[in-house]
C-alpha cells in the first residue's frame, strides 16, 4: 500500500465487525491483498454516514450467508440492485444462541453447531468461495453477527490461500473486540428477554481449533474436507490465489 497505513477494523456507526481479511501472511511468504475481500456483520443495518463510507470501499459483490428469513425480517444490503448479490444460506439448522444452557461447554457445543454446518451446508460453501474466488472487484459476506457462518467462510478463505491456522484462529477471535456491543444490540433488541448463555457473542480462537481438528480427523486436513466435501476445485484455489495474494 505504498507505506498508507492500512486497518483491518473499519468503523462503522451501527455495524460492529466489519473487518477486511488482507495483511496475513501464507506459508510461502505471500501476502492477502488489503481492500480487496471483507467480512462483516449484517449490512441490512447500513444507515447515513455508515451507507456512503460503505460505498466508499467500492464493494461490488456481497455474499449474504443468513436465512432467507432473516433477509425478510432484517433486510438486505440497501440497494442490492447495486452489487452482484448473492444468498448463500449455509447453516441449514436454526438456533438461538441466547437460549444455550449455561452448564453446557460453549466452546464444544459451537464447535458441534459448526460441524453441522460444514456437513449441511457444503453447497451453498462451495458457492460462496467460488463467488469470492471469481469476481474482480472487492467483495463483502457477512451474516448477523459477522462471528459465526461469516467466520468458518473466512477460514476456509484463508486456508486456502495458504495462512496459518494460528492466524485464522487469531482472525476468528477479533470479534472478540466487538461482543461487548453485540450484545448491547441483542439486549435492546429483546426487551424483557432472558440471555441466559454467558457465551453470546464471543469467539474464542479455540472454537476454530476444535472445528479444524474436526475437519481433520474426517478428512484429514481442513483443505481435505475443502476439497472432498465442498467440492473445492485446484482451479478455484488458484483463482482464489490469484486475485488476492501479492508478493
Amino acid at each position: 500500500m505504498g507505506g498508507v497505513r492500512v486497518e483491518r477494523h473499519i468503523g462503522f456507526a451501527r455495524l460492529h465487525n466489519f473487518r477486511d481479511l488482507g495483511g496475513y501472511r501464507t506459508v510461502d511468504g505471500r501476502t492477502v491483498a488489503w481492500r480487496k475481500v471483507y467480512r462483516a456483520d449484517s449490512l441490512g443495518k447500513l444507515r447515513g454516514a455508515d451507507w456512503e463510507r460503505f460505498l466508499g470501499l467500492g464493494v461490488r459483490t456481497v455474499v449474504d450467508l443468513r436465512y432467507p428469513w432473516e433477509i425478510e425480517a432484517k433486510g438486505r444490503v440497501p440497494e442490492a440492485q447495486r452489487f452482484r448479490y448473492a444468498n448463500c444460506s449455509i447453516e441449514h439448522r436454526p438456533y438461538d444462541q441466547a437460549e444455550i444452557d449455561p452448564a453446557l461447554d460453549p466452546w464444544r457445543y459451537l464447535a458441534d453447531r459448526f460441524a453441522e454446518v460444514t456437513e449441511d451446508g457444503h453447497s451453498e460453501i462451495r458457492e460462496a468461495v467460488e463467488i469470492i474466488a471469481g469476481d474482480e472487484g472487492p467483495v463483502v459476506f457477512h451474516c448477523t453477527s459477522g462471528k459465526d457462518r461469516t467466520g468458518l467462510i473466512a477460514s476456509f478463505v484463508l486456508t486456502l490461500l495458504g495462512v496459518s491456522a494460528e492466524q485464522v484462529g487469531e482472525d476468528f477471535a477479533l470479534t472478540e473486540l466487538a461482543t461487548e456491543r453485540l450484545t448491547a444490540d441483542w439486549r435492546a433488541a429483546h426487551p424483557g428477554r432472558e440471555l441466559k448463555w454467558p457465551g453470546y457473542g464471543r469467539a474464542p480462537a479455540g472454537v476454530m481449533e476444535l472445528v479444524f481438528a474436526d475437519l481433520t480427523a474426517r478428512y484429514g486436513s481442513v483443505r481435505g474436507y475443502l476439497g472432498q466435501r465442498v467440492g473445492i476445485t485446484d482451479a478455484v484455489t488458484a483463482r482464489l490465489r490469484d486475485r488476492l495474494l501479492v508478493a
